[in-house]
């Protein structure tokens, strides 16, 4: 066993050099050996267990998992998990300590290994110098050279970020001025102002159209009080952050799907608590494409309603966004899938996405169908929409003790309704309302680390059916309305697609 110990002195305060450190993920700002570096499975940069994915400039990978995190004692210890250099059962901890003598801090950095026969002396080596030594004088080099020692007011490097970025950026958006239709969306010149306290600054690469959207632009729901922006689903690259965001950093690719509205746009400053890491292995469209929708999906599929294996799922729309990631993922946990569509070409994408059965207008009415493919039982649960052409439909198609999940009103709202006519079947209604299922941080991360799961494990598949210019989101409105989509469609900020 190898044991290497080094420690310096750092002529700042201990806060500063800590604001350094804490952040797991960003020694690729700072650290002279770290090319990049990205976290695994939308874990907080100071949370426990969250693995770093890195590569060092001469080309070596690897991962390295935080076992533990003290603020009160300014210190981590982590572990390297894969590693293309030959160090094994590799243990290391930082720990910070002020030096009572002035405002300095005391830096110790020490570690435990195993190496190959005959490598400990070159290991040790590497490891002391290239990677101890050289990260003190990094960090003593970033917090020393701005000014004379004797004059320098020490900030956080989030204060530093902010200070250097306190210039607003210009950008492109789409808004509208009043309620209405496709035709009120038009461009308009924006400023994302420096991020404060808690906020994140966004260069977008790729926007969400979402039904939601056109609520909002209709007046229908009124989260967007004009003039405004809509939009609630975006993916883009950090361009940097306030005091006190410690899971982000500048350069780091991100994405949301949360209120406030404000999405369609090339640029944006905004709170940075609901907004995550995007996984290198999504891509940004994939990921603008299938967060909101797939999100939803996940907690109509496993919180609302939890559908088990031998489950009637009835979904409506099979063919659009939500629709084909609710009939991949309801498939694979063995329910039977049955969709409702309006085209033949739609019902053969319904079919490839995982739906044993499609209804499609006839001379037989929805629950006439639902009823002979089930023998008569109708469906465990419905995913409905459609809302107002649809709601008694859906409920004729239940089975005794059936659930009916409104979750869309793409025909109109149902309107009031007597529930007595209910009890027929016993059955039970919801309408599930999204910010109250991603209201928080944790809520988030429960959802899209499910989701990215099933990404990465072909359970589903984000299908981009259309992609437009953000200039041209009234078209984008008009094809969704007009149920002429298929899987999502997603908007490209226009000075984005011009730099490509």
């Amino acid at each position: 066993m190898v044991s290497v110990r080094r420690s310096t002195v750092i002529e700042a305060p201990i806060e500063a050099v800590w604001e350094i450190l804490r952040d797991f993920n960003g020694h690729d700002r700072w650290h002279p050996a770290v090319r990049r570096s990205h976290l695994d499975g939308g874990k907080r940069t100071d949370q426990v267990g969250a693995v770093r994915n890195f590569e060092l400039t001469a080309g070596e990978h690897l991962q390295e998992q935080l076992l533990s995190m003290s603020d009160a004692d300014h210190s981590f210890r982590y572990v390297i998990v894969e590693s293309d250099i030959p160090l094994q059962n590799y243990i290391a901890e930082v720990s910070l300590k002020p030096v009572t003598d002035g405002n300095r801090t005391f830096w110790s950095w020490t570690s435990k290994f195993e190496t190959p026969k005959g490598r400990e002396q070159e290991l040790a080596k590497l490891v002391a110098e290239g990677v101890y030594e050289a990260g003190f004088e990094a960090v003593r080099s970033r917090l020393t050279k701005s000014r004379p020692l004797s004059q320098r007011t020490f900030m956080s490097s989030q204060q530093s970020m902010a200070v250097a970025n306190s210039a607003a950026i210009s950008g492109m958006a789409v808004g509208i001025n009043r309620y209405g239709g496709p035709e009120e969306l038009h461009p308009i010149e924006v400023r994302a102002e420096a991020p404060g306290p808690g906020e994140v600054r966004l260069r977008q690469t790729a926007i969400g159209v979402n039904y939601i959207d056109v609520y909002c632009r209709s007046g229908y729901f009124d989260l967007l009080k004009p003039p405004g922006v809509p939009g609630m689903e975006a993916v883009g690259i950090v361009e940097s952050v306030g005091e006190g965001v410690r899971h982000l950093s500048p350069g780091q690719r991100v994405g949301y799907a949360c209120p406030p509205v404000g999405a369609y746009a090339s640029v944006r400053t905004m709170l940075a608590d609901l907004v995550i890491p995007i996984p290198d292995d999504i891509d940004d469209v994939t990921a603008a494409a299938g967060l909101l929708k797939g999100m939803a999906a996940e907690f109509l599929l496993h919180r609302v309603h939890q559908v088990k294996k031998g489950d009637i799922v009835l979904v409506y729309a099979p063919a659009g966004g939500i629709g084909r990631i609710l009939c991949q993922w309801a498939n694979s946990i063995g329910a039977t899938v049955i969709g409702a569509t309006s085209s033949e070409e739609k019902a053969r994408i319904a079919r490839a996405a995982g739906a044993h059965h499609v209804v499609l207008p006839g001379p037989q009415s929805l629950e006439e169908q639902v009823m002979k493919i089930t023998k008569g039982h109708g469906a465990d649960v419905i995913y409905d929409a459609v809302g107002k052409d649809s709601f008694d439909h859906s409920v004729a198609a239940l089975a005794t003790c059936g659930h009916l999940i409104s979750f869309g009103q793409a025909s109109g709202d149902i309107g009031a309704r007597d529930i007595s006519s209910l009890a027929s079947k016993s059955a039970t209604v919801s309408r599930p309302n999204f910010g109250h299922y991603t209201d928080t941080r944790e809520k988030v991360i429960g959802i899209t680390n499910r989701l990215f799961d099933a990404i990465r494990r072909h359970i589903i598949s984000i299908e981009v059916g259309q992609q437009y210019p953000l200039s041209r989101a009234a078209d984008a409105h008009r094809a969704l309305e007009g149920r002429e989509t298929t899987g999502s469609s997603v908007l490209i900020p226009d000075d984005y697609q011009k730099g490509k």
